[in-house]
């Protein structure tokens, strides 16, 4: 504008008008007429003269104006764009904004920013605090001819969330460490350590693991370090975030999508939660990993994804905001190891799962629905009763017969625990919890019905 603008300035007041400076005109004529006719050429000459100057100021004071009304629009044209795009052009002021955030500023054409997520940075952060996660054990098998167990093999992810005096300890899913008979870790340096259950919340899906420090070589203690959580409640739709995992067991992999929902209702192996939704890849050794947002803090749990042909970009995650609290319940636990089954506890009920439909559609809630009690049993003795759904055992949630056969499968004969159930009356249910104390083997096997009464063995995915 500037530039076109004074071009035609420097052409109007060019060259071309100082053409009618100084025409003398000569003739042949007398004395007198050549006097007359220099006072008629001076006369003409002062009277352009004098018109040039008018002109000249006429011009400058056209063109000053005209400058300062094109400068004034200039100037209000920038303003605007600049406050309509919020451009920060002090580079140290967008460095310590955005500092430890994995993100850098550029500025185009001094009307825009783009920010751009600096990934690698955050994945090479987090990792340290991220573990492959092996559960070794059995699996059930139904059959045309009956029910039979088989050596299975399982990968998962975990997040290192905090230690005590001896122990390291790790978050991950329910799911990742059910029916295990040995657990292995691996550490960002390769280095492999069993690991043991601390706790487990089947109604949650969630589950912590120790591992002895004295098993971990000083050299892994000091690549290893313990995961940032965030704050889930503070989420956004679109926000972008990173998941990290151990995909199909090869080893953890990053990978990056946004937020596509939230508080999203997922029903998962009969349980509903309220989780994360995101369109990050989040695939089969994902689970138990860490979904990140953008400053590296743990906001999400990855725990699942809906698999369809017709579904596409579709993985969930356990709020971090939901988890933590089970999370600090569970650190607090007795490590336990598996006990022998001749030595294991029993409560003499045998049982059936309520799932999420059953439970919507007779309004009985989910968890261990107790079909019957063995006379003179741990369960008989406390006063359970045909009807009552077990919804914990000795604090952690149990989402099904099977997820409480799992739980007990590490309690021997004779300890003591607190059972929480919820018994019908008057068409409502209302909660009770009683301690038991748990009965041997052969309590249980006075009654002649299923072997699943009572039995806390091992049990399958």
């Amino acid at each position: 504008m500037y530039n076109d603008y004074s071009d035609t300035a420097r052409y109007s007041g060019g060259t071309e008008n100082n053409n009618s400076y100084g025409e003398y005109h000569y003739s042949n004529g007398s004395n007198s007429d050549k006097h007359d006719k220099k006072d008629g050429g001076k006369n003409k000459f002062m009277k352009s003269l004098a018109l040039c100057i008018v002109l000249a100021l006429v011009f400058g004071v056209v063109a000053g104006a005209a400058f300062q009304v094109t400068g004034y629009i200039g100037s209000k044209v920038t303003t605007s764009e600049a406050s309509s795009d919020q451009v920060i052009t002090d580079s140290s002021e967008v460095e310590k904004a955005l500092e430890n955030a994995g993100q850098t500023t550029t500025t185009t054409s001094g009307d825009s920013v783009s920010t751009v997520y600096d990934v690698s940075a955050v994945a090479e952060a987090a990792m340290p605090s991220l573990v492959s996660i092996t559960n070794m054990g059995e699996q059930e098998i139904q059959s045309f001819f009956g029910t039979y167990t088989q050596a299975s093999e399982s990968s998962g992810t975990g997040i290192i969330v905090g230690k005590n005096d001896d122990e390291l300890l790790i978050a991950t899913n329910n799911h990742v460490v059910e029916g295990s008979e040995q657990l292995n870790v691996c550490f960002i340096d390769n280095e492999i350590v069993s690991a043991l259950v601390k706790g487990t919340d089947a109604t949650n899906d969630l589950a912590v693991i120790a591992v002895s420090l004295s098993d971990i070589p000083e050299e892994t203690l000091n690549k290893i370090s313990i995961a940032q959580l965030g704050d889930s409640e503070s989420l956004k739709i679109g926000e972008p975030v990173i998941a990290i995992g151990n995909a199909l067991g090869y080893g953890q992999s990053v990978t990056t999508g946004v937020i596509s929902a939230l508080d999203r209702e997922v029903t998962i192996e009969n349980m509903t939660s309220s989780l994360i939704q995101t369109d990050a890849a989040i695939n089969p050794g994902n689970s138990g990993g860490a979904l990140l947002n953008m400053q590296g803090q743990v906001i999400g749990i990855n725990s699942a994804k809906l698999a369809s042909s017709q579904v596409e970009g579709m993985g969930y995650a356990i709020p971090i905001s939901t988890a933590e609290p089970i999370i600090d319940d569970l650190m607090n636990r007795k490590t336990r190891t598996t006990v022998d089954e001749d030595k294991r506890g029993y409560l003499g009920i045998s049982g059936v799962d309520v799932t999420s439909d059953i439970s919507k559609q007779m309004g009985i809630p989910t968890g261990a629905y107790v079909a019957a009690v063995v006379d003179g049993s741990a369960a008989d003795k406390a006063g359970l009763k045909k009807g009552d759904v077990i919804t914990k055992f000795d604090g952690s949630g149990v989402s099904s017969m099977t997820s409480l056969k799992e739980l007990m499968s590490y309690y021997e004969a004779g300890e003591t625990v607190d059972i929480t159930f919820k018994r019908a009356d008057n068409g409502e249910y209302t909660e009770q919890t009683v301690q038991i104390t748990l009965s041997d083997q052969s309590a249980v096997q006075q009654d002649s019905g299923s072997q699943n009464n009572g039995n806390a063995g091992r049990q399958g995915k």
